[in-house]
């Protein structure tokens, strides 16, 4: 299977994961939730459901009428078939989530990745992270040698051209700087919660954790830091105070 045909595959499983679905709902939750696949057309998404229903990691079952529909409206028109992922297709996507070989850091593959990172472990996500940084950066020291080289033959816009596209890769290694150091923080947090006696996520619960507890922009923007709220206004006044004699 190539890499683009595997993308969608995984991306197909991870969204039937959340619902069944029928071919338009899927092919349209492709286009806007993942841009990736904008140029994808029904004659890539049908072939590559058909294979995913004949290794067994889909079914496909009739779609609902809505009981008000016209009887005449329904002469001559197919029912939409609806795809649901089954117990065989759930175990398979668990397997490609857990995977985090260098193909995972490629710019296509690790934007879907990183669109499923709610359903990840947090170590997978790590060494996905790491390793796309990895990439960058390897990206960067080429790019940096090239325009150094090529620098006085360019003209103008060729030239700011270069230049776009190497502040747009530092951009993303601060980004995923961010992020990793996010991930870290909250790894060691638990860890030292339960070191210290605190209750703690058993670790195969936190691929199960919902995405917003998870999500690194709210605890930048938060500031929280994990400690218990403190009271306004100093210690609280002895009540005995305000008794009258």
């Amino acid at each position: 299977m190539g890499r683009r045909s595997g993308i969608l595959e995984f991306a197909i499983l991870g969204l039937l994961r959340e619902s069944p679905m029928h071919g338009y709902e899927l092919r349209k939750r492709l286009n806007t939730s993942l841009g990736v696949f904008r140029a994808f057309s029904y004659g890539s998404l049908y072939p590559c459901l058909k294979t995913l229903v004949a290794n067994g990691w889909l079914a496909e079952e009739p779609g609902s009428v809505p009981q008000d529909t016209p009887a005449a409206s329904l002469a001559g028109r197919r029912a939409k078939i609806v795809y649901r992922l089954t117990a065989d297709g759930k175990e398979h996507f668990e397997e490609l989530l857990a995977h985090t070989g260098p193909d995972t850091w490629e710019d296509e593959h690790f934007g879907v990745r990183f669109a499923f990172f709610g359903q990840t472990s947090r170590d997978v996500r790590m060494r996905v992270l790491e390793g796309r940084r990895g990439r960058l950066e390897e990206r960067l020291d080429r790019m940096r040698a090239s325009l150094a080289r090529t620098r006085e033959r360019l003209d103008d816009y060729t030239l700011e051209l270069q230049r776009h596209g190497l502040e747009s890769v530092e951009r993303e290694v601060r980004w995923l700087n961010e992020l990793i150091e996010s991930e870290r923080a909250a790894r060691d947090t638990r860890h030292g919660s339960a070191e210290s006696g605190g209750s703690a996520d058993p670790p195969e619960q936190d691929a199960s954790r919902e995405p917003s507890q998870d999500r690194p922009r709210e605890r930048f923007e938060s500031g929280d830091t994990g400690g218990p709220p403190q009271r306004r206004g100093g210690s609280r006044p002895d009540r005995s105070d305000d008794t009258t004699n």
